[in-house]
């Protein structure tokens, strides 16, 4: 209930109204039935823009730092998904991908809209990274179509660490949906499970036309981070700038 009272009422028009998002495709995706929307991610924007658009509803995997952070704007977030019906998803462990792909299957049996970010998380610098699997074991594991979306502009208008957003054009563009039917009964395949996840970040590079990079996004960050904390650790600052 109180998702549709943020989409017609509340969060919906004001989103529409602040970036007036180009809105491309959007016939494509099933006007029911079971589907996942897979999308770029540049944005904290993108969590609320994309599901404004769609005439459906749809469930996210929502990371689960969103539901546990400290003071009144964790509890404030907290409460916003848990309202919107997305899932907590916690990212570490080894069983942290398997009981993503559970929850996102349950969303699936339910003849509903499964919402996924393949990256796994943000990109940090506007580029698209290297899709993670997930999406191809659901995909396969539920025989359901997965309709590719590029959000475009997103990052220009909230990059990572701008609370406000600043006005800037979105175009928000979904791909003619993806039937991987050729591929069931092989989700345990680890080469049929990598081409099929390749497939949708082709297709999401294609409509967004970002620049690529083949390697994941997190491992990317963790990198620039131990670099970056090395710098300043061999050369730290002086008190006296």
């Amino acid at each position: 209930m109180f998702y549709y009272l943020l989409k017609y009422v509340l969060l919906g028009p004001l989103l529409r109204m602040v970036f007036r998002p180009r809105i491309e495709g959007l016939e494509r995706v099933p006007a029911s039935g079971p589907a996942i929307v897979a999308g770029n991610h540049l944005s904290f924007s993108d969590h609320f823009l994309m599901p404004a658009t769609l005439k459906r509803r749809i469930t996210f995997l929502a990371k689960a730092e969103y539901f546990t952070g400290p003071g009144l704007k964790g509890r404030l977030t907290a409460a916003f998904f848990r309202s919107a019906g997305q899932i907590p998803v916690d990212r570490s462990g080894k069983e942290a991908g398997q009981a993503a792909i559970r929850e996102g299957l349950g969303v699936l049996r339910k003849g509903e809209l499964l919402g996924i970010y393949p990256e796994g998380t943000r990109s940090h610098d506007g580029r698209l990274y290297k899709g993670k699997v997930g999406v191809a074991v659901m995909a396969l594991r539920a025989q359901v179509p997965v309709v590719p979306c590029a959000m475009i502009g997103t990052f220009e208008a909230q990059p990572p660490g701008r609370v406000v957003p600043r006005m800037y054009p979105v175009t928000i563009r979904f791909g003619k949906p993806l039937d991987f039917s050729r591929y069931a009964g092989m989700e345990n395949e680890k080469a049929v499970l990598r081409a099929v996840t390749d497939e949708i970040m082709y297709a999401i590079l294609s409509l967004s036309g970002q620049e690529y990079v083949d390697r994941y996004a997190a491992v990317v960050k963790a990198e620039q981070a131990e670099a970056k904390g090395g710098k300043e650790r061999r050369f730290p600052r002086s008190p006296l700038g």
